[in-house]
């Protein structure tokens, strides 16, 4: 089938990626010429294991391209999939549709013969509506029929998701539609992946209520680890304890510094507001978001313990920007309120990322920034982990107790250290909802 994927972000350029690898012919459409340059040239907008080379192989085999003209490739495509950014709208924390309102007008204006046009974009709910009055009314001949089909990628593992699924969603009561989206995802019955077709609106509203549920999760163990700080119990046997129910699993229950990145912060949010802008106001939501946002800036108050109490003059060691690992995303990246506190205490920060820190610049350009985490760690008075990389997970401590100060301290927000390897060694060591452990 021939595909045309509006947006070469983060969902765009995995998706389209994927789709040409399961033999469909995909045309990536992005109005930013630079981007569009550097990925014929094979240099990609977004750090993802193993998509170099997915649209490395299927440039090669012709099966995709890319463009700054969406007019032919829509023209010629069997599905249009809307791939654009939805970002947190300023002043309100709506979702912001423009680009995706403007690209459906685009779009009307170059479609010939039927087409399905499917919002990959998470967009509250109704917008599908939105997009296919927006086409009907450029339009009014158009043979189209709007679909909703979420994503659910998770950055760092973005090619395993989209090729072998949880489930896959698709919106519409549309039955040559359906029949369309039946045979983009075809070879994906090999590996039994269910779809689930559902009216649009209820698609729109599973990519919500999915995400927050997983944030309610990770902040629902975050507020057990402040607990379990105060009454001397161990947030990790706890969540391994609650894990094992299967009616809630050991998945996010993984107590840290809150949530970030380019979903869980900006879809709480505009599902908040979605619901209040129906009278149906969310409470549970409402308090995760809050709750998260107030811990990220919070966690510097475990360095200034570390460290006995003030921050003023010590240098700090930060090992871990991004959000999560395996991406250099550092959209509501918790590295960020962290830095800017330490910041606002007297701190001076030295971090290192190892693909996040040309992204890190963006944000927080006050930062020394470091080739390894040793350099980071020299003369530093405490190491923060931020992001549990997997180097960070085997660091030689005895080379980071040389290299650090008389004192040093280790701020281990992640959780990935045994409290006694660091204890034994004469670091003063805190982590997140287990005792602290300090040297003897």
């Amino acid at each position: 089938m021939r595909v045309a994927m509006i947006g070469t972000g983060y969902v765009g350029l995995v998706s389209g990626a994927c789709f040409a690898d399961f033999g469909h012919h995909v045309v990536c459409v992005d109005k930013d010429q630079g981007k569009i340059a550097a990925l014929e040239r094979g240099e990609m907008p977004i750090y993802e294991p193993g998509l170099d080379d997915l649209v490395a192989a299927n440039v090669k085999a012709k099966r995709l391209s890319f463009t700054t003209d969406l007019k032919r490739p829509v023209a010629e495509a069997d599905a249009v999939f809307i791939a654009v950014g939805t970002p947190s709208r300023r002043g309100d924390g709506h979702a912001d549709l423009t680009y995706v309102y403007a690209a459906a007008k685009e779009i009307a204006a170059a479609l010939d013969g039927f087409t399905v046009v499917v919002t990959k974009s998470t967009v509250p709910v109704g917008t599908g509506d939105e997009v296919e009055r927006i086409i009907r009314e450029t339009r009014p001949d158009a043979q189209v029929a709007v679909v909703s089909n979420p994503e659910f990628l998770r950055e760092g593992a973005a090619i395993q998701d989209f090729k072998h699924p949880d489930r896959i969603v698709v919106g519409t009561e549309d039955e040559r539609a359906g029949k369309v989206m039946a045979e983009l995802y075809r070879p994906l019955y090999l590996n039994r992946s269910p779809i689930l077709t559902t009216g649009r609106r209820t698609a729109e509203l599973i990519k919500y209520a999915a995400n927050a549920f997983l944030a309610t999760k990770i902040t629902f163990i975050n507020e057990i680890a402040d607990l379990c700080e105060h009454v001397g119990a161990n947030v990790q046997d706890v969540a391994r304890g609650m894990g094992l129910d299967n009616r809630i699993g050991g998945k996010f229950l993984h107590a840290g510094a809150g949530y970030g990145g380019s979903c869980f912060p900006k879809d709480t949010l505009a599902l908040i507001k979605t619901g209040q802008d129906h009278e149906a106001p969310l409470r549970i939501v409402e308090t995760v978001a809050a709750v998260n946002e107030t811990r990220k800036r919070a966690m510097a108050r475990k360095v200034v313990s570390a460290v006995g109490g003030n921050l003023r003059g010590k240098t700090v060691a930060v090992l871990g920007l991004t959000f999560k690992p395996n991406t250099d995303d550092m959209r509501d990246a918790p590295s960020i309120p962290l830095i800017t506190a330490l910041h606002d205490l007297g701190a001076k920060v030295r971090a290192y990322d190892p693909v996040g820190m040309e992204q890190a610049k963006k944000v927080l350009p006050e930062v020394s920034y470091c080739e390894d985490a040793y350099e980071c760690a020299t003369g530093a008075d405490a190491l923060v982990i931020v992001t549990e990389w997997e180097q960070f997970r085997a660091l030689d401590l005895d080379r980071l107790k040389q290299v650090m100060t008389e004192r040093p301290a280790v701020v281990d927000l992640r959780n990935i250290y045994p409290p006694g390897d660091l204890a034994q060694r004469g670091f003063i060591y805190e982590s997140v909802g287990r005792p602290s452990r300090r040297e003897k």
